[in-house]
């Protein structure tokens, strides 16, 4: 494997932007008139964001510890392996390459509908097919693969380029949203009033609350896309539970300012069942568009845009980082072939992790609009799974440390954030429930379970005849990192090396 090693460029601002630009993603901005407010009404939506941002801070502490514990690559991947071994990191691994790469997918799919608001009918020229209802273009086929090759060159370049991109696409963003709910609550059809019904209707309010948070690992994931680019930071780890914690929240308000934006501007039964009528005539629906016209004509466009063009790049970037770093750590391990773990000599990144990422979200123009939905649950199921590890291996971790300060309260953290990373995924797995994934997402989940079957199966002869020393200094970059199992016979320490 390459000598060449990542380099430590990241600023805490840009760590900050990073995270933040991840969560508030372009879901925010389709979501409020296509799920929040069909599915579980104003107040429901609401409830469900502060109980999902509540518990997920539990989960961004864990996180916190760990990244302490072990400042390399790979975040929840290495963290399993810490506490369970390989067999249990590759699961993690594989269910959040699926949940990171579905999140740059979502925001490649978003360049279409920004460019159909924007711009209409430049792009829409050589139709090739409907899917789900939504026409494809060769043009919008052509921009998103643009897009997509834009942010992979950006990211195989440099981390610190991409960093520095993502610190001013931040501020366009938050600049964007509070324009846009200030100028929806001062149209003259504004009011309380229009947030009536509080819950969505046929819906239990119990109903309409867990639909929402069930949901909190796709609205908040990107807080650990932080762990994910630890071995980067140009600052102490220890710093990072705050970027963290206060990105949650910060995210959850932004989100809220666009739903509530959408709602408040007319009676939002109203405006969902216009946006019926658009559809059903093939026009192009989009709730916050239309609304960001009511409240500033043709300026509502570039206001919008500018929230939105945030958005979309922000998740792109973040997520490539993210993806990238959780592949490359999959491959010091040999879990994953040696391939996905070469670094640039030249721009230390791990360019053919990078490359990987970008061919996969060149599948997105050929899915439509409809990938957002699909990726909006798979990714939930995919980030839900890396939140429980993490959360229990931080929770072994403590209880082997030996330290009692702030013990009681550490071990409290994973407690809540397992809870919360089990009842998501029981409410995105289990039928019957207000959150059960639909059944495209479920194939191609599917899908990419007999894939890691296979990737799994392929390189398991490679990395199943190293020693459990050697696989630790290959993933944490030496033995001087504590793990809690062993091959042979149960959970155990490494002792630290002499120096």
């Amino acid at each position: 494997m390459s000598e060449a090693k990542l380099t430590k460029s990241l600023s805490p601002m840009q760590v900050c932007a990073l995270a933040l630009g991840s969560i508030v993603g372009w879901g925010c901005f389709v979501l409020p008139g296509d799920m929040f407010l069909p599915s579980a009404g104003p107040l429901g939506t609401l409830l469900g964001f502060l109980a999902g941002a509540i518990l997920i801070s539990f989960v961004g502490v864990c996180y916190s510890y760990m990244v302490k514990y072990a400042p390399v690559a790979g975040g929840a991947f290495t963290y399993a392996y810490i506490g369970f071994g390989p067999t249990a990191s590759f699961i993690c691994g594989w269910a959040l390459v699926i949940g990171y790469i579905a999140i740059v997918m979502i925001d490649i799919a978003a360049l279409s509908l920004i460019f159909r608001f924007l711009f209409p009918g430049v792009f829409e020229f050589g139709e090739l097919y409907t899917i789900a209802g939504w026409k494809v273009y060769v043009g919008e086929v052509l921009l998103m693969t643009a897009g997509t090759i834009v942010f992979g060159w950006l990211n195989y370049r440099s981390v610190g380029m991409a960093g520095k991109l993502q610190l001013i696409l931040a501020f366009m963003l938050t600049f964007g949203i509070v324009a846009f709910f200030f100028g929806s609550a001062s149209l003259d059809s504004a009011g309380i009033s229009n947030l009536v019904p509080l819950f969505a209707e046929n819906k239990s309010q119990a109903a309409c609350i867990m639909s929402i948070f069930a949901l909190s690992p796709f609205l908040f994931v990107g807080f650990d896309t932080v762990p994910q680019a630890s071995e980067e930071f140009a600052f102490e780890p220890s710093r990072c539970r705050n970027i963290m914690v206060v990105s949650i929240f910060v995210g959850m308000i932004l989100y809220a300012m666009v739903m509530l934006g959408v709602a408040i501007a007319i009676p939002y039964p109203e405006l969902l069942a216009k946006m019926e009528e658009m559809r059903a005539s093939g026009g192009h629906a989009w709730a916050t568009g239309y609304v960001a016209t009511l409240a500033f004509g043709k300026l509502g466009s570039i206001i919008l845009a500018c929230a939105v063009f945030g958005a979309v790049c922000t998740g792109i970037n973040g997520f490539f980082v993210a993806a990238s770093r959780l592949l490359l750590a999959m491959s010091r391990g040999r879990i994953l072939p040696e391939w996905f773990g070469r670094i640039h000599p030249t721009y230390h990144t791990p360019y053919n992790a990078i490359l990987f990422t970008a061919v996969l979200a060149l599948l997105t123009p050929f899915a439509g609009r409809s990938a957002v939905g699909w990726t909006v649950d798979m990714s939930s199921v995919g980030t839900g799974i890396g939140y429980l590890f993490t959360c229990l291996v931080a929770r072994r971790a403590i209880l082997n440390s030996g330290e009692t300060r702030g013990r009681s309260i550490g071990l409290f953290c994973c407690v809540m954030g397992t809870i919360c990373s089990i009842l998501t995924l029981v409410l995105l797995l289990t039928p019957g429930s207000p959150a059960y994934i639909s059944f495209a997402p479920r194939c191609v989940l599917a899908v990419w379970v007999i894939m890691g079957f296979v990737f799994y199966f392929s390189n398991k002869k490679v990395w199943s005849n190293l020693s459990t020393e050697e696989i630790s200094r290959n993933i944490l970059g030496g033995t001087d990192i504590p793990i809690l199992f062993n091959k042979k016979t149960g959970p155990c320490t490494i002792e630290r090396e002499n120096a």
